[in-house]
């Protein structure tokens, strides 16, 4: 069971996503919860923790690391692309933010993105919260969806 949180942090915390693809969280909550060895009840609340965990652990990376981030050797190869992000997130603000919890290969960077760019920690955490609740109730309904196939 402790693999559901993990598995949520991992793929939405900074660096390590990039690496770690939701369909392991999804395998294992779908044999979790096929098996009958948890339910949504117990499901669904770990796998909202560990997304939160691993955003806000992004957003305060990103916080900490401010304009430092752009002096990074990654980041001046990939500059352009870095600033088209953060111009993104600067106009569109909450959008990216709740967009971004469901576009993977974005997932774990625009936490992070957000902190630099200076967002404000509490509109940031109520967007993030909402964005994760509606990510959590779409691996519900794969889930059930699952279910009802097999």
């Amino acid at each position: 069971m402790a693999l559901v949180p993990l598995l949520a942090f991992a793929e939405s915390c900074l660096g390590i996503g990039l690496f770690i693809s939701g369909a392991f969280l999804l395998l294992v909550s779908a044999t979790l919860y096929n098996n009958g060895l948890a339910s949504f009840e117990v499901l669904l609340p770990l796998a909202l923790f560990g997304a939160l965990l691993g955003d806000h652990a992004g957003y305060y990376t990103g916080r900490a690391l401010g304009p430092r981030f752009h002096e990074f050797k990654f980041v001046k190869k990939y500059q352009t692309n870095v600033t088209r992000a953060e111009e993104m997130i600067r106009r569109h603000g909450s959008a990216a933010i709740f967009i971004g919890r469901f576009i993977p290969a974005i997932r774990s960077i625009i936490p992070a993105l957000v902190g630099i760019s200076g967002a404000e920690r509490l509109r940031y955490s109520l967007v993030d919260t909402l964005a994760c609740l509606s990510w959590v109730l779409a691996l519900a309904a794969i889930l059930t969806g699952i279910d009802e196939v097999f």
